[in-house]
C-alpha cells in the first residue's frame, strides 16, 4: 500500500468495559486460562487522536495517572498501530494522541480500548479499508479484550475471552465506579488465583477447559431487570484480587450501605462496581462515597464500542 495517509487527523473513542460475570477454568498450553464472561460497556472513555507521521509515537494525557502508561512497544496502542500497518503492508508512521479517562491497571480494559480506538483511527487514516471481521481478527491477537472494546454493548465471551456473541441486554444499567490510585496487575491477580485454588484443594479434579456463562446471568440482561442482575454478579477473580486488597471488599460493603443492590470487583480490579437501581440512587451512592473519600463514578452501559467522532 502507499505511505500517502488519506486524512490527516483521525479522533476515535472507545469505551471502558466492567465483567457483569467472569468464570476463570484451567490455564491452557498457551499460558491463558479458559474463561466464559459477560462484558458491558460502560460510558467512561479513552479518546485517541491520530495524525500522519513518518514514525511511529504515542502521547498520554487524561485525568487518571498517565505517568504509568509506558510510551513504547509495550502500550497496546502503538503495538495495535504497528499491527495494522503491517497487515496493509502501510510504510508510514502515525503519531498517537491518547487521551484517558478509564483507570490505569484498573480492570476496565483501559489499555484495550487504547488498541480498539488506535485500529479504528489508523484504518481510516491510511485509508486501508479493512473490514470489521479483519480488524476483530487483529484486535484478538493484541489481548482479550480488545475484540469486544472495538464492538462494545454486551457480549459473552468464552475461549480466551475473545470469542464473542453479542448479548442482548434490553433497557439502561447504571453503575457507580469506585477506582483507586493504585491499580492491579491482571497476570498477578490470575497468579493468585492458582494459588489460592492450589490452597484449598480445589485443583485435585483440574478447572475445566471450557466454561459457558449461566443462564440467569443472560435472562437478567434480557429482562432489563437490574434487581435480577444484581443477584447474578460474580467474578471468580474477586478472592484473588481481594487477597492482595483487603480494603476492596469493604469499599463493596460500603457501596451497598449507601443503596447499591450488589457490588462486584471488575475484572482483575483493584475497580469496585457497584449495580445501581436507577441514576437516582446511583447518584445517591456516588454522593456517599465521595463523602467517605472514595473515588466515585457515576457510569451507565451499555454503551457502543469504537467510534470515530466527526
Amino acid at each position: 500500500m502507499s505511505s500517502a495517509a488519506s486524512v490527516d487527523r483521525v479522533h476515535v473513542r472507545a469505551p471502558g468495559k466492567i465483567n457483569v460475570f467472569l468464570g476463570v477454568g484451567g490455564r491452557h498450553d498457551d499460558g491463558y486460562h479458559a474463561l466464559a464472561t459477560v462484558f458491558q460497556a460502560v460510558s467512561l472513555y479513552e479518546d485517541v487522536i491520530a495524525r500522519a507521521a513518518d514514525d511511529f509515537s504515542v502521547t498520554v494525557r487524561g485525568a487518571v495517572d498517565a505517568d504509568a502508561v509506558p510510551l513504547d512497544d509495550r502500550n497496546l496502542a502503538m503495538r495495535a498501530a504497528k499491527l495494522l500497518a503491517a497487515a496493509a503492508d502501510y510504510h508510514g508512521g502515525v503519531a498517537l494522541e491518547i487521551r484517558k479517562s478509564v483507570p490505569v491497571a484498573g480492570g476496565m480494559g483501559g489499555g484495550s480500548a487504547d488498541a480498539a480506538a488506535a485500529l479504528v483511527a489508523c484504518d481510516a487514516l491510511w485509508g486501508t479499508g479493512f473490514s470489521p471481521a479483519r480488524l476483530h481478527e487483529l484486535a484478538a491477537r493484541l489481548g482479550a479484550d480488545v475484540p469486544f472494546a472495538l464492538h462494545g454493548g454486551t457480549a459473552v465471551g468464552t475461549g480466551r475471552g475473545d470469542q464473542l456473541n453479542p448479548a442482548l441486554a434490553r433497557g439502561r444499567f447504571d453503575w457507580v465506579l469506585v477506582t483507586s490510585d493504585e491499580g492491579l496487575s491482571t497476570p498477578v491477580v490470575y497468579e493468585q488465583l492458582d494459588l489460592l485454588r492450589e490452597e484449598q484443594g480445589a485443583l485435585a479434579d483440574d478447572p475445566p477447559l471450557s466454561l459457558d456463562v449461566p443462564i440467569p446471568v443472560l435472562q437478567a440482561l434480557r429482562s432489563g431487570d437490574a434487581v435480577q442482575l444484581a443477584a447474578s454478579l460474580h467474578n471468580d477473580l474477586q478472592a484473588a484480587a481481594v487477597h492482595r486488597r483487603p480494603d476492596l471488599e469493604e469499599t463493596i460493603r460500603r457501596g451497598i450501605r449507601a443503596g447499591a443492590l450488589h457490588g462486584i470487583v471488575s475484572g482483575s480490579g483493584p475497580t469496585v462496581a457497584l449495580l445501581c437501581g436507577d441514576p437516582e440512587s446511583a447518584q445517591a451512592v456516588q454522593t456517599a462515597l465521595q463523602q467517605a473519600g472514595r473515588e466515585a463514578l457515576h457510569v451507565h452501559g451499555p454503551v457502543p464500542g469504537a467510534r470515530i467522532l466527526l
